[in-house]
């Protein structure tokens, strides 16, 4: 799956109205279609099937399809109560960048398609019973009422797993799992697994242009065919400058451009050039996770400071966040984090972007932590824990500067806290298995 088709099914995912509206509209031609197959069955099933099918008359029909419909929608609107509390309480517990993982939730999606589909379909059935006054005579669609009276079994069972699934998912365990695995599926993406030749960055040469932001948002994707395509029509050198997830601002420049022969670039070529950057980034109003790396550790990082706070005090919470965070980076070790360049069909170096490095990863994953739970022993100990499991899978040394920053960082946060002796030595033991090398 390409960047743009990833993108746009995550944007999809996240919002609450597509699958329920397919639902609907599946209902309605069902509940358009079923009496008229009723009609050219009519008589024809065998006793076999017949008993299986409703057996009442109009009024018992149209009470069945009307007691259907008033209870479904009064479910519904349960399930969108419930729905709402929920996010309200994601929001002020936890963090509000965890709305988008409720939202995307594929269980609320399909149970609240079922709700609207069953009081879609039953509205649309009751319109074709007749009864005996009617000019054409009486007509009971006896396979469709049958599959309404099946859809509304299958939506009160849906509603009690909806609830189970309600508790299940306001734990903040869960919640921290699902960004977990959303923001692996990001690394993924972002920096695959490749055995490629890593190309090394071009110097920008003296006479170099600038390319501004066309409106204000935050960076969430880019198209890097585009990109590459763009700057091999003009002859030129993209560098973005602004990583994804940056908050942009219109006329604040984003790109810097320079040709691969000497002098300036053509003006005319250069406004082309611009507006094909611009076009071929994604900016929007809020972060998202289809590409954009850092967000997974934002979130995380919210839930740990939040966790942290005196209003809640919940440093186990704390704890448990800064563990996805180490996971997360050890398995960012082995991906080569950090710029990365793009080539165009000759091999030529055409699109420099500014991807997250370890460090700056590492670095948004404990500062807030370290500054907000350094007093708390327990979770002093799980972020020199964190550095000492990334260390271990940094076999070769690479990211030793890095590590030893934070090593730095945690050593001096240690000397100003306040601790007993006793916790004082175990979490100078916990520091000093920190390797001088690899």
């Amino acid at each position: 799956m390409n960047r743009r088709s990833r993108r746009l099914k995550e944007a999809l995912q996240t919002q609450l109205w597509p699958v329920p509206a397919l639902a609907v509209t599946v209902a309605v031609g069902l509940g358009v279609y079923l009496p008229m197959m009723d009609t050219a069955l009519s008589g024809s099933l065998p006793p076999s099937v017949s008993a299986w099918l409703f057996g009442g008359g109009p009024e018992a029909a149209r009470s069945i399809l009307e007691v259907i419909a008033g209870s479904l929608i009064t479910v519904t609107s349960l399930t969108f109560s419930l729905t709402v509390v929920t996010l309200q309480l994601a929001s002020s517990q936890f963090s509000p960048r965890l709305l988008r993982t409720f939202t995307a939730d594929r269980f609320v999606h399909g149970t609240l398609a079922l709700f609207l589909a069953s009081f879609a379909y039953a509205l649309t059935v009751l319109r074709t019973i007749r009864t005996a006054e009617n000019d054409r005579g009486e007509f009971v669609p006896e396979i469709s009422v049958t599959l309404a009276f099946g859809l509304a079994i299958s939506s009160v069972m849906a509603l009690v797993l909806f609830l189970a699934h309600l508790a299940r998912e306001l734990r903040v365990e869960t919640m921290l799992s699902r960004v977990h695995a959303e923001t692996n599926d990001t690394i993924n993406a972002v920096f695959p697994e490749s055995k490629d030749e890593l190309h090394s960055i071009p110097e920008p040469r003296d006479s170099i242009k600038h390319v501004e932001a066309e409106r204000s948002g935050f960076l969430t994707g880019l198209d890097e065919r585009a990109l590459v395509r763009a700057a091999h029509s003009a002859d030129a050198v993209v560098r973005l400058d602004r990583p994804l997830g940056s908050s942009l601002i219109r006329g604040v420049p984003i790109a810097t451009v320079w040709t691969q022969a000497a002098g300036s670039p053509d003006a005319e070529v250069l406004t082309e050039l611009s507006g094909k950057i611009n076009a071929s980034i994604f900016i929007e109003d809020e972060r998202t996770s289809a590409q954009d790396v850092a967000f997974g550790f934002r979130q995380l990082v919210d839930v740990a400071s939040r966790a942290l706070s005196p209003g809640i005090n919940d440093p186990t919470t704390a704890i448990h966040a800064l563990s996805h965070l180490s996971s997360l980076l050890c398995h960012l070790v082995g991906r080569n984090p950090g710029p990365r360049v793009l080539t165009d069909q000759r091999g030529e170096r055409r699109v420099i972007l500014q991807l997250p490095t370890l460090e700056d990863l590492l670095d948004l994953a404990l500062r807030q932590p370290l500054l907000y739970g350094s007093e708390d022993p327990a979770v002093m100990a799980r972020m020199i824990e964190l550095v000492l499991e990334v260390s271990w899978h940094d076999r070769h040394g690479k990211h030793e500067p890095a590590l030893s920053a934070q090593v730095a960082q945690l050593t001096q946060a240690l000397a100003t806290a306040t601790y007993t002796a006793e916790e004082r030595r175990h979490l100078e033991q916990l520091l000093s298995r920190f390797p001088t090398s690899h």
